[in-house]
């Protein structure tokens, strides 16, 4: 007996659903999008329809630069794709994130999106989706790969804040404007109520966080203030894109450190060129990538985004049919 299509098939334009009509998270623009959630690589601009879990509506509206057809359904409520029936489940990875779950014909699939398994004050937590297939991201799906709770990391970070202004030094923290950013506002009202300095760019991303509810210590624009100030003793939040760039010479003495998971690494630090990295990561570890396919109880997985080797080799340890798809 012949084994029907896989519902998901990998293409130029990104991972493609045929007897849905849609890609997910596509790479061009194409008639129908389905979005795991609105960061830049998964978001394109010109696509004639975006269907997105409703709290990632604005974010996904803010990325298509305000496209008209864009349509946000509520996380567990299903829809008719094509010949699919279709739903948004949190992933834990921002607001908004999503796995997006497919059922055809008695079978499930569901593809993760980016995802993590530690809490978040800014986004609901992991929703596990029984399934059978799993197609997982793989950003960091090595055993060497553990990360500590963010709440740790935060703690870390006010201690070198205010270790530096102590010594009268600005903190430059490099962090990630969509969902990094947001995330470490919100871990350091535990520890602070004083406010932060951020790059224009990002005040409009902050502001969507601030609507859904999400609270977070006050942030003021670097061009509110005049150039003559002083930012002695300030934390200052920056996309990692302006590290070394001319313009961040106004702060001369300034402490610069970097928000990311590839900062396990110590030669990634080094090789940046930041004074200290913070381990922070808005994806999976190794063990949580390992639990959410266990928890899936997927017999089948499909890893994308990253270096799969590890993480297919222990999957096929355990039984289970695995392959990694390569992006296009």
């Amino acid at each position: 007996m012949t084994s029907p299509p896989d519902l998901i098939v990998p293409s130029s334009s990104g991972l493609h659903c045929p007897v849905g009509g849609f890609f997910i998270d596509p790479h061009h623009r194409v008639d129908l999008a389905v979005i795991t959630h609105a960061h830049g690589d998964h978001v394109r601009s010109g696509c004639s329809r975006y269907v997105c879990s409703l709290p990632s509506l604005p974010l996904v509206r803010e990325r298509t630069r305000g496209a008209r057809k864009i349509e946000g359904i509520p996380y567990g409520q299903v829809v008719q794709l094509g010949a699919t029936r279709v739903s948004f489940h949190p992933s834990g990875h921002i607001l908004g994130s999503a796995q997006v779950r497919i059922e055809h014909e008695g079978r499930v699939w569901v593809v993760s999106g980016d995802y993590k398994r530690q809490p978040d004050p800014t986004c609901p937590p992991f929703e596990v989706v029984p399934c059978d297939t799993f197609v997982t991201e793989a950003t960091f799906a090595h055993p060497r790969f553990a990360f500590e709770d963010g709440a740790i990391v935060a703690r870390d970070v006010y201690a070198w804040w205010m270790d530096n202004a102590a010594a009268g030094r600005t903190s430059l923290l490099f962090t990630y404007p969509l969902g990094k950013t947001q995330r470490l506002l919100a871990e350091l009202t535990k520890h602070t109520d004083r406010g932060v300095f951020v790059h224009p760019h990002m005040m409009a991303l902050i502001a969507i966080y601030r609507d859904a509810g999400i609270a977070m210590l006050e942030t003021t624009a670097l061009d509110q203030r005049p150039k003559s100030y002083r930012f002695e003793g300030d934390l200052v939040l920056l996309p990692p894109q302006l590290h070394g760039l001319r313009p961040l010479r106004r702060f001369a003495d300034a402490a610069t450190g970097f928000a990311s998971g590839w900062m396990l690494d110590p030669a990634e630090l080094e090789r940046r060129g930041y004074h200290r990295g913070f381990v922070l990561s808005d994806h999976a570890d190794w063990n949580g990538l390992m639990r959410s396919i266990e928890e899936s109880q997927a017999k089948r997985i499909i890893a994308v985004h990253g270096d799969a080797t590890e993480l297919v080799a222990a999957c096929r340890a355990r039984g289970l049919v695995a392959e990694a798809w390569t992006d296009d």
